[in-house]
């Protein structure tokens, strides 16, 4: 698990392999709203890691429209 920066709240990461492709969860503490991504371990976890916070933000942004 990794814990980053998402503004000033603070973002779960969560890395799990699944066969071969890996299941990337972000979870927003404050709000508890958790999204998840599924994709080639290849790609790296940076990759990954910036395609699941995009998702929340995205998320996010849609709730408080």
């Amino acid at each position: 698990m990794i814990v980053v920066a998402l503004n000033e709240n603070q973002v779960i990461i969560e890395f799990i392999r699944v066969g071969a492709y890996v299941k990337v969860s972000a979870v927003d503490p404050v709000t508890r709203v958790e999204v998840s991504i599924v994709g080639n371990p290849a790609s790296g976890e940076a990759t990954l890691k910036r395609t699941a916070l995009r998702k929340l933000r995205y998320v996010l942004e849609k709730r408080n429209k």
